[in-house]
């Protein structure tokens, strides 16, 4: 072994072990089948020697990393960071780590985050966010950087976009709630700006229409952040007009788990007064008094999905883009009863 302060290089590692430094390499970054024998010796020297890759020449060599750039909307948010894990786990199989921007719901953050992303030379990108920024998605495709989006994305060559159906888990749960004898039901959005709010705010509007005529009266709207207390205030709002909803459908848990603390400090009972539904089914949600009932969107399939996707499609030669649809469910807890008879 090298004194303590010498540079210690791939060709230690591969004398050491016995095989050229071609072989290291594929070892190190997994771009060619190595057997498990000759995988562990050059493992086993790597320790030995302490030798540690030189990941920015690597990267200048091969025009990119071995990286991929994540960017969600808002990592306090449950759903975000359930699905950045899946992502890494997903991600480390075929060698590549994963950088987390986060742009806290603002469209404005997108476009340095997208230049930071880009300076990594990041693999490719998945654009995982509530909000829609042209000139970030506009830089992405100048740069010819394969990307993945949620909701917002146009298929192309080097772009993917996984969409998810909002529609069938909000009609599901407008049907449940219906099917319990609630007749003023009301719809806790998202920002009126963000595409999801958009997705989720009309499919729950179609629904309500749906039955309209022969099972509720119009449907009620108000607008959150997506954030807990906007689901607070959503309810002080609600519980001030004449005709208070016997049950609530929030377009996210957080805001549903706000609306069920509201609504528990105005010396209401959940369900037992009012029924609530969220949606994205955070790990808080089966936790809490009552466990709620909301629609599932399955972040280990969109995680998945992403990794898969932007790792198929390459500058060039590689397959195009392609819309991706993934599902959702109600799940059925403790929040939702039946009305109570006036």
């Amino acid at each position: 072994m090298k004194d303590r302060g010498t540079c210690v290089n791939i060709n230690d590692v591969a004398t050491l072990a016995g095989v050229s430094t071609a072989t290291v390499s594929h070892v190190i970054n997994k771009t060619r089948y190595v057997s498990e024998e000759t995988t562990l010796a050059v493992q086993a020297a790597i320790a030995k020697v302490g030798y540690t890759p030189n990941i920015h020449a690597r990267n200048l060599a091969a025009g990119y990393s071995r990286t991929l750039g994540l960017i969600i909307s808002d990592i306090t948010n449950p759903f975000f960071p359930d699905l950045v894990k899946t992502i890494q786990d997903c991600a480390l199989e075929p060698g590549y780590e994963v950088i987390v921007a986060n742009t806290d719901y603002q469209s404005e953050h997108d476009v340095p985050c997208v230049q930071r992303l880009l300076e990594f030379r990041v693999r490719g990108v998945m654009f995982l966010t509530t909000e829609k920024n042209d000139a970030a998605m506009e830089r992405l495709l100048q740069s010819r950087t394969p990307t993945v989006y949620l909701d917002i994305g146009k298929v192309g060559p080097l772009a993917s976009n996984i969409r998810i159906d909002y529609e069938k888990g909000v009609h599901e749960a407008v049907e449940h709630l219906l099917a319990l004898g609630h007749k003023r039901i009301a719809f806790i959005s998202g920002p009126s700006h963000l595409v999801s709010a958009q997705l989720r705010r009309a499919a729950f509007v179609s629904a309500m229409q749906k039955y309209e005529s022969s099972r509720s009266t119009p449907a009620i709207l108000c607008e959150g952040d997506f954030r807990l207390e906007s689901g607070q205030r959503a309810v002080r709002e609600l519980l001030a007009r004449d005709e208070k909803p016997t049950a609530i459908v929030a377009a996210n848990d957080l805001m549903a788990l706000g609306a069920l603390g509201e609504l528990k400090k105005a010396g209401l009972s959940v369900p037992r007064d009012v029924s609530i539904v969220g949606c994205d089914d955070v790990y808080l949600a089966s936790l809490v008094d009552p466990p709620l009932t909301t629609i599932m969107i399955p972040r280990a399939e969109i995680g998945r999905a992403a990794v898969e996707a932007v790792l198929q499609m390459k500058a060039e030669g590689g397959p195009p883009g392609r819309e991706i649809r993934i599902g959702t469910k109600l799940v059925v807890r403790g929040s939702s009863v039946p009305a109570r008879l006036a």
